[in-house]
């Protein structure tokens, strides 16, 4: 059950209407790194999750993303409260209410036309929101550290939004948003940690003879040796060769004697003939077909 509490979970205060900082601000509330996606990802995981207390964690979480997506929802609308009105009411003259609209950088059609200046779930380029930005799989050890990487990602993208608004109320509520996503890292690897072992993913352990070997595979004056490819952990292949499992690295398939011999037959009908080279359009199109006069 849900219930809703009228007052945010932050207060905002917004110093003037700016469409153009609104239209950036759509990030976080459709875009892939926003708030309505951190609370689909988080609340489907906990719908989905049988650990009690990974459950509380993912749905105590995700009704938090939604409250956020209220903050950043209502702070657009506030930003966009004068051009809502001037679209609504047509109080100025079309220039300078195109001018008033696309100042700031706000270059949206969508955000300024069809939704009338009110929060949507599109990014700030008009994408809509799509269930797609979900990424679960269903395995916690995985879930959780996509969830990690998903608040820093939410965590960089409010950093850059700080770095563009020069207004103090939008900088604080900001600053709160990407404090928040720092406080649900911890949450969430700590609970990835609380899970032992939690490596590798999943039941089924690795391929011992392929574990820890790295595959030296972009090779060149660059290549570089740390603590991600050597030290007694590592079995490191500076110049790997095809087919590392020791067979001769082609692909091959059984096939019923009936298939084998139609694909045979397809593969001689639509056999190349490397001695023939017929006059082409290619050739006809370069000029050099035609035979100077």
């Amino acid at each position: 059950m849900f219930v809703h509490n009228k007052r945010l979970q932050y207060t905002v205060r917004v110093a003037a209407p700016n469409p153009g900082l609104a239209n950036l601000l759509l990030e976080q509330f459709g875009g892939p790194q926003g708030e309505l996606s951190a609370a689909m990802r988080y609340f489907t995981q906990g719908l989905a999750e049988d650990d009690a207390g990974r459950k509380d964690l993912l749905l105590d979480i995700a009704t938090e993303e939604l409250s956020h997506l209220e903050i950043i929802g209502s702070i657009v609308g506030m930003l966009n409260k004068g051009a809502k009105g001037q679209l609504a009411e047509a109080v100025e003259q079309e220039a300078d209410l195109y001018r008033s609209l696309t100042g700031g950088g706000n270059d949206s059609h969508i955000t300024s036309l069809l939704y009338g200046g009110g929060p949507a779930l599109v990014n700030s380029a008009g994408v809509p929101w799509t269930a797609a930005y979900i990424d679960s799989i269903g395995e916690p050890t995985s879930d959780l550290r996509s969830n990690i990487a998903a608040e820093a990602r939410a965590k960089i993208v409010y950093e850059r939004l700080i770095n563009v608004t020069d207004d103090p109320g939008i900088k604080d509520a900001l600053m709160f948003l990407m404090t928040r996503e720092l406080a649900h890292q911890k949450s969430f690897e700590k609970a990835l940690h609380s899970i032992q072992p939690n490596f590798p993913q999943g039941k089924l352990p690795g391929m011992p003879a392929f574990t820890d070997v790295y595959f030296n595979m972009s090779q060149g004056e660059a290549d570089r040796r740390g603590p991600w490819n050597m030290g007694d952990e590592w079995e490191y292949v500076e110049s790997p060769e095809p087919a590392v499992d020791g067979g001769d690295g082609d692909a091959v398939v059984d096939m019923p004697a009936a298939d084998a011999k139609v694909v045979l037959q397809m593969a001689q009908r639509t056999m190349s003939d490397a001695a023939s080279d017929p006059l082409t359009g290619a050739d006809l199109g370069s000029g050099k077909a035609i035979k100077p006069e």
